[in-house]
């Protein structure tokens, strides 16, 4: 699990969500109305359910397009318990929730590290993101720039 939980409020626009999204170097954010989980939204929830349908990110809101009610785990179920659940449902992440509070996020990543850490999965989950268009540039070619 990564501990700790980034959240919105359900009337968050999907722009203020993505760039909480981008300032956390994460891809998801549970959707939060005070303390309680509303949903899940994930960057693909956004690309997929707003801007490919045309949507406006910056009048849409979190709850409008987020996964409500989403699939929870506790801080002691065991991981056989948190695979299951993914793979029942085909979920990626999955928050924990321990006494009705947030406290943290399990991952495919996460899960790869515990089952087997010398995984393909588990070595792509530690490797540190490209940082989009922002980020470190590809290598030169030995060919120079035009290569």
């Amino acid at each position: 699990m990564t501990p700790g939980v980034v959240a919105v409020r359900p009337d968050a626009s999907l722009v203020e969500a993505a760039r909480l999204m981008r300032a956390q170097d994460i891809g998801d954010v549970v959707v939060a109305d005070g303390q309680d989980i509303v949903g899940m939204l994930t960057d693909r929830d956004i690309a997929v359910r707003a801007v490919a349908e045309g949507l406006d990110p910056q009048a849409v809101s979190a709850r409008a397009v987020c996964t409500s009610r989403p699939l929870v785990v506790g801080p002691h179920d065991p991981v056989s318990a948190a695979v299951a659940l993914m793979r029942e449902h085909a979920v990626r992440r999955l928050p924990v929730v321990e006494d009705g509070l947030p406290v943290g996020m399990v991952s495919l990543g996460d899960l790869a590290e515990a089952r087997d850490p010398r995984s393909a999965l588990a070595d792509i989950s530690r490797a540190e993101p490209d940082g989009g268009p922002d980020g470190p540039e590809a290598p030169e070619s030995p060919e120079g720039p035009d290569g």
